[in-house]
């Protein structure tokens, strides 16, 4: 089972939020959702945290790939513009350094159309253990 497979089963959250891992290799991991009618805030707009989650998940794919168990330790997000209801919103994160204990990622969330959504860095921490699932 990659990991792709692992985090569309085991993130509940992003599940329930509606995210999905659709590619993941070693280098870049994209990651889905449509943007429905509970993402929405009180400016009818999709609520920065489902975009947080969905850019998340991605990250997760991909600082997870070889299986070593890693975890966020820093994450920022800088929103470009909104995505409103029924939007197809693409998160897709790519390495920016592979470090053995200190991964860095960086994530660009478009629309269908390839508009910009918002722009999102992440960086983990490797331990030494790997991820049950994985193995």
């Amino acid at each position: 089972m990659n990991i792709g497979e692992v985090l569309n089963r085991t993130d509940r959250f992003a599940a329930h939020a509606g995210c999905r891992i659709t590619e993941v290799d070693d280098k870049h991991a994209v990651a889905e959702m449509t943007v429905t009618e509970m993402h929405l805030n009180g400016g009818n707009v999709c609520q920065g945290g489902a975009l947080f989650t969905l850019a998340d998940l991605a990250i997760a794919a991909l600082m997870n790939y070889s299986g070593q168990l890693t975890f966020g330790i820093n994450s920022g997000i800088m929103f470009v513009s909104s995505a409103k209801e029924g939007d197809l919103l693409r998160a897709e994160a790519v390495s920016v350094a592979d470090h053995h204990r200190i991964p860095a990622v960086e994530v660009r969330v478009t629309n269908q159309e390839g508009r910009l959504i918002c722009h999102v860095t992440g960086m983990g921490y490797r331990k030494t253990t790997m991820m049950a699932a994985t193995r």
